[in-house]
């Protein structure tokens, strides 16, 4: 459906995406995931064919989105982070605009609209100026436009963005029935909006692809915890973990808090199931008769997750522009063709000045020495 192949976008020298690649199959909802200025509107803006990109591949449905832009472009709609929406218009006279400016035929345009009213839900603003629209309104209107001319993909930017929780919970079940019929691609700077709806998560950190799975396989690439609170001494609570029969599997243990009566920590547990070693924790801890007022297990979440993989790299990502480098050729190449130029324009400087100091007297001599030249010089450039 979209195959993305080592696709780079710079912005002077600035590298907004770097070797990007990936393939979205159809049917499912994905998650694009990254934090500001990672490049996801970017490389959504290159998918759109909104924007050109340094170098790199992007075909949708097998057509080339720079070499074959109309034939690609008619199978995505898109959303922007803020709606193209024309205000001062009525809702079914912008979605007629909007009808018009893809191209769909006089006769097609009636029903195409009232498609996308209802699978939007806007039927009771279909005749409302947007300008007094709600903020959720506008949104579903967005979305209609996007869906006129019935595209495969659907790339929406940001579509939670300043809604109220009741308007946020529509704009999940609305993306959730349209991933029914197209390939739905959503960006959020919302974790739980993503966790709930998407099949699958992309991650980019600074123009790269840092993770691509499902939300299970990413969970698992995360080590497991438990949380617990015992009423003893951090001591008491090391020696009596040291009998856990699974205890090998623990692999770090860490107070969080201390004090007279209790002491809290955090075991990561790897890839062993947290709720195992939990039920060990509490038949070992009964026996001994140390009092656990908290213990559950902890998985992974995608917060954790996102944390992770966009934090670690301490490292600041320095790269040259490469498609600099011809410039950077051109302006050696001419340096070096002044530097050989000046030792040329020199020699004919001294021997047009030879003569002129054996024919001139003496006492104009400097005078001689001083504008001949120039006027050799400038016949010269003339001839």
């Amino acid at each position: 459906m979209i195959e993305v192949k080592n696709l780079t976008k710079y912005y002077g020298d600035f590298p907004a995406v770097l070797d990007l690649s990936f393939t979205i199959t159809p049917g499912k909802i994905y998650g694009f995931l990254g934090p500001n200025g990672a490049g996801k509107s970017t490389t959504m803006n290159i998918l759109t064919g909104c924007l050109a990109a340094t170098s790199g591949e992007v075909k949708i449905g097998g057509f080339d989105i720079f070499e074959q832009p109309r034939a690609a472009k008619k199978l995505v709609g898109y959303l922007p982070e803020q709606p193209p929406l024309y205000i001062e218009q009525t809702t079914v006279e912008y979605l007629t605009f909007v009808a018009r400016a893809k191209g769909l035929k006089k006769k097609e345009i009636g029903p195409e609209i009232e498609r996308v009213i209802v699978e939007t839900h806007i039927e009771s603003v279909a005749e409302k100026l947007i300008r007094h629209l709600s903020k959720g309104f506008r949104q579903r209107v967005g979305i209609a436009q996007a869906l006129i001319g019935n595209p495969e993909i659907i790339i929406l930017d940001e579509p939670t963005v300043g809604l109220d929780p009741a308007q946020t919970i529509e704009m999940r079940e609305l993306i959730h029935d349209l991933g029914e019929n197209h390939t739905v691609i959503l960006s959020s700077h919302i974790l739980s909006e993503i966790q709930a709806m998407c099949d699958e998560v992309l991650i980019i950190y600074r123009g790269r692809l840092v993770a691509f799975d499902t939300l299970e396989n990413l969970s698992k690439s995360m080590p497991n915890t438990v949380q617990l609170e015992a009423e003893c001494s951090a001591q008491a609570l090391q020696e009596a973990l040291a009998e856990l029969p699974s205890y090998e599997k623990i692999e770090n243990i860490e107070i969080t808090a201390e004090d007279d009566s209790s002491v809290t920590a955090a075991l990561t547990v790897g890839e062993a199931e947290p709720k195992e070693i939990c039920r060990e924790i509490y038949l070992l801890f009964a026996g001994k008769g140390i009092v656990l007022p908290r213990l559950n297990p902890v998985k992974p979440t995608l917060e954790d997750i996102f944390i992770q993989l966009t934090t670690d790299a301490d490292e600041t990502l320095t790269v040259d522009n490469p498609y600099d480098e011809d410039e950077e050729e051109a302006e050696a190449e001419e340096e070096e063709a002044e530097e050989t130029e000046e030792p040329e324009e020199t020699e004919k400087s001294v021997e047009a000045e030879e003569p002129t100091q054996a024919d001139e007297p003496e006492e104009n001599g400097e005078t001689a020495q001083t504008n001949e030249p120039e006027e050799k010089e400038g016949e010269e450039c003339l001839q």
